[in-house]
Parts: structure tokens; sequence; C-alpha cells
């Protein structure tokens, strides 16, 4: 009987298995058995780490002052605020993972980075295990005629895969996606955590030879994640989630991992028929669009190191529920309730009772402690019916994290948020340094609007 190619390794404690069951039977955790390819047997036919450890010469260790550095040119896309989140554009042989829920625009966004980097000469590659050539075309056609002279392939196959990539040596590729390219010699289904870990690790290595940039698109789990196994994030390079809601136009790309420039840069696009366009100054929009009507205020946040501003919504009203429902869209909902408390506690202002929805407007989501007060003031301009605005009529802007004990403390890049909001005619802030105290910037709000019917809370 043929010897198994694979074999079972449990991920708790490092069991070893032929077949998959669902208990493990050296440490017994359920569902942790994981199928990996079976180790290639050495002198003595004795395979594994202790014989890998004793075979081989020991490597000499260099001093870093010894070392010559690489000079990593890089590709520049020419998509400004995508070169910008990887730090310049993408260098010769990094793998890039970009993940991002279904119709979101990923594949719109690396078949214009190919088409884009294919017009200055480069040679790109097009790597499609979801969809067909014929529908590739068809998204192609949308972006110009620089991405109809992309070469692409529809292969679900890691071995062909791989000798397309060394017989074509592209400088760019792009792979969509990574969950459903499938090794032949792994049983498991395409997408399971064996089959991706084999999947990027065989990808990678043909990269790094060969200096091909690689571009690959990743699935999100339902909590918005990337799927599949975090040792897929420590393989890559560089980790982009591309955010958004599909029902909005505007898109965000943020760098969660980038071992060749920054993670504090973010990219705003928006959709169109013809294709992701790049916003440049989204704040003028936001502002423009904020209502000025009680429950609207707008934050000054920021997105990596660049000042965004927008519109966070709040509506309070009386609930019909013995619980009342807490519904909230581009916030942590966690920390809705910890605001909720603290505008109760502190600027006695309760919404125990009521049903409280809160919105950041244009589908961006927003994850700084900064973020707090925007919420706060919302909320608390719904329950009194208040609208919050400045001189002039100009909506009221704002940013600051809420303590637990009502105090409002400082966040990073403060001149920075109040220079954005008055080069948009927003003079109105209210900021840690100027009130200290929720209960304060309560007050200094509401005393700043005009009011109107108060809503039932």
């Amino acid at each position: 009987m043929p010897r198994p190619a694979t074999v079972h390794v449990c991920s708790a404690c490092g069991h070893e298995t032929p077949r998959w069951t669902g208990r493990c039977s050296g440490c017994g955790e359920w569902n942790t058995l994981v199928e990996e390819v079976r180790p290639t047997a050495v002198r003595g036919g004795r395979s594994g780490p202790a014989s890998r450890s004793a075979a081989g010469p020991a490597a000499t260790p260099v001093r870093l002052a010894e070392v010559a550095a690489e000079d990593h040119r890089r590709l520049v896309t020419g998509i400004g605020e995508l070169d910008n989140v990887l730090g310049g554009g993408l260098v010769p042989g990094s793998l890039v993972l970009i993940g991002g829920a279904p119709g979101i625009g990923k594949s719109t966004l690396t078949t214009m980075a190919l088409a884009r980097l294919g017009s200055h000469g480069l040679t790109t590659l097009y790597v499609s295990a979801e969809e067909s050539a014929a529908q590739i075309r068809l998204r192609a056609q949308r972006l110009g005629p620089s991405a109809l002279e992309l070469p692409v392939i529809a292969e679900t196959d890691l071995t062909t895969v791989l000798a397309t990539l060394e017989a074509e040596r592209p400088q760019v590729c792009v792979i969509d996606s990574v969950q459903t390219i499938v090794s032949d010699q792994l049983s498991s289904a395409a997408g399971s955590v064996a089959q991706v870990r084999e999947v990027a690790d065989a990808i990678m290595r043909v990269a790094k030879t060969h200096r091909i940039a690689v571009l690959l698109v990743g699935h999100v789990t339902k909590e918005g994640a990337l799927a599949g196994p975090r040792v897929l994030e420590h393989l890559v390079d560089c980790v982009l989630q591309f955010e958004g809601e599909r029902e909005r136009t505007y898109r965000t790309l943020r760098a969660t991992k980038n071992r060749f420039g920054s993670t504090n840069q973010a990219g705003v696009f928006e959709m169109r028929d013809s294709g992701l366009v790049e916003v440049l100054d989204a704040s003028a929009r936001f502002v423009a669009e904020a209502t000025r009507a009680p429950g609207s205020v707008v934050l000054a946040a920021m997105e990596g190191t660049r000042p965004l501003l927008v519109e966070v919504q709040a509506l309070v009203s009386a609930s019909e529920l013995e619980q009342p429902r807490r519904v909230v869209a581009g916030f942590d909902r966690n920390r809705l309730a910890v605001v909720l408390a603290v505008l109760g506690r502190h600027a006695r202002i309760g919404c125990g009772h009521a049903d409280v929805f809160v919105n950041v407007v244009g589908g961006v989501r927003i994850d700084e402690p900064g973020a707090d007060l925007a919420v706060a003031l919302a909320v608390a301009s719904a329950v009194r019916g208040v609208a919050l605005t400045g001189p002039g009529g100009r909506p009221l802007a704002c940013f600051g994290e809420l303590g637990l004990t009502g105090e409002l403390r400082s966040v990073a890049h403060a001149d920075r948020r109040i220079a954005e909001a008055r080069r948009y005619g927003l003079s109105a802030v209210i900021e840690p340094s100027g009130q200290p105290t929720v209960r304060g910037a309560v007050a200094a709000a509401l005393g700043r609007g005009d009011r109107a019917d108060p809503i039932a809370a």
C-alpha cells in the first residue's frame, strides 16, 4: 500500500495522524487537525525537526553593518491612493494581500493597477481562479483600452499557475483569488487551511526567486477579517484591507501590515461606472453633504496621517421593546455602549429606555478613539432636539476620546484636525484642550445650536 503523501497535524498539541478525525486523540480538542504535506525522508529514513537539526553545516552569523542593503526600486502603479498606502509603489519580489467583502471592488482595483503598469512597459499577468477570461473581459471593457491588453489565464491548479509564472516571469502578477487555487498534493478542498497555506507558500517561493511582485486577492469572513489561516498574513509582505459598503460609492483602502512602508496611510476611492476614481478631497464632499439637523455633527478624524472630516449622525427614539436597540454603522457597537454610559452618568443624558441608531455617513468606518466625542454629541443633539451649528450656520466639528470618569482625553494630531476643520470654514471646533470634560463639551455644543422640537426619548 503506498505511503500517504499527507498527514493531519493537530494545531493545538502537534499530534500527527494519517486520517482526519473530528477530535484529536492526543489532546482531545475538536476540529484542530489540519492537513499538511508529509515531510520528505532524509538519511536513515528519518524525517522531522530532530533529523533536520542534526544534518547540515552550521550558519555563520554576519554583523548587520556588513550586510549590503538592497535597493528596493518600486513599481509605481499610477494610482496615487494605492501607491501611498503601499509606501510608494510595489516592491519587486513582494507579496501583497488585498482583502475585502464580495463586490467591494478588489478585482477592479487590481485590474486597473495592472493596466497602468502594462501601459508603462512592464510585463504583467492576471491569474483568475474565480472567473473565466470572458467574464474578465466584460469587466475590463469599462476600464479603458489599456485594460484589454492584459494577458490573462483562468486556472485553478497550482502546478499550472507556477509553471506559467516560471515560463512568463512577469514583473507584476495578480492572483484572484488565493482561496480558490488548489494544490493536487493535498486532498482537502479549496480554501481550507492546508490549501491556502500550501498555495501561498509555493507562490511566495517563485515570487522571491524571480522578483515578481504578486497581488493576492483574498476573501473575508462575515466579521470582516481575512479568511484562511493567520499564517497567510505572516507569509505576505503587505496586507491591505479594502472597506466600504457595496450600496455606497466610497471605498477606503488601509494597510494593516507593510514591511516596506508605513501602516498609517489610507486611500479613499469612489466607485463609478468607469471604475474606481481617487477621492483626493474627501473632506469637502462630506462637509458639503452634512445635514445640519439635530443629531448631526462633523468628526475631525485621522485616516492614517491624513485628516478627514466625516459626518456622524444619531437618531434616538422611544423604544417599544423591553431591550432597546443599539444599531451602529461605521462605529464599534461595544464602544457605543461605553459612550452612552458616560453620557448618562456624567452629562445627565440618559438613553436607557430609547432606541439609539448611529451612522458614519458615506460608508466610512472609523475605529480611532477620537470619534467618541462625535458620537456623544450626536446622541445628545438627537435627545435634546438641538441642531449643532457654529457661526454662520456652519456644521460643528469635534474630536476627542471619552474617559470613564467623564474627562475628555487628547488624541493624536490635534493641530492637523483643527487645521482641516478650519480649512473648510468650520471655525467652531470642540476638542479636549478647550473642554476637558464631556459635560462641558455637551453644554458648549448644545448652547451653540438652535433648539428644535425635542425627540421623545
